[in-house]
């Protein structure tokens, strides 16, 4: 094994469950996510050599978040629903930590979101970017991730009002 290859397997290595993470909040649907993320470490093994020494894992980001775009470019019609394994209303939900039962929360209200909204959220909330990492992977002005994120945050706040205390608000 090369060099070249030694750093690449490492650096994937690192890389993958972050995006991972990234690409599932972004779709949702973990077999979705994962074919996201190997696309991206497929693509950034391409140009392994001009990355490495760059930001190879914005730019396996930046794949995600671009390659999941071009998804629902495609199904534009398709609505993003719940995972059968969920249940739906009126299913009650026993003996599960608080921290589970906000979690399950937190997914049906970021699956309210449109796709944009919930890239902006993401990207700004959950991987922590910049406004301007955030607008950067989207390929979109600083102005829209702004505007993204005011109207995803009114969004959760009234598909999910008891995740207040999660958006930093009192209750």
């Amino acid at each position: 094994m090369t060099t070249d290859e030694e750093a690449f397997r490492s650096w994937a290595a690192r890389a993958q469950q972050d995006l991972l993470r990234t690409a599932f909040l972004l779709t949702g649907d973990r077999h979705r996510a994962e074919d996201l993320v190997q696309e991206a470490l497929a693509k950034v093994a391409l140009r392994w050599r001009r990355l490495r020494d760059g930001n190879p894992t914005g730019y396996a980001r930046q794949v995600v978040v671009r390659d999941n775009i071009s998804g629902w470019r495609k199904r534009r019609r398709e609505v993003l629903g719940t995972d059968p394994g969920r249940g739906g209303p009126g299913t009650q939900v026993r003996d599960h930590a608080p921290a589970t039962e906000r979690r399950i929360a937190l997914d049906a209200a970021l699956a309210a979101l449109t796709p944009r909204q919930r890239a902006v959220v993401v990207l700004r909330y959950y991987d922590d970017l910049t406004e301007r990492a955030a607008a950067e992977a989207l390929g979109v002005s600083v102005g829209t991730v702004k505007s993204q994120a005011h109207l995803a945050l009114a969004r959760l706040r009234e598909a999910a009002p008891e995740l207040a205390e999660l958006l930093g608000e009192e209750v």
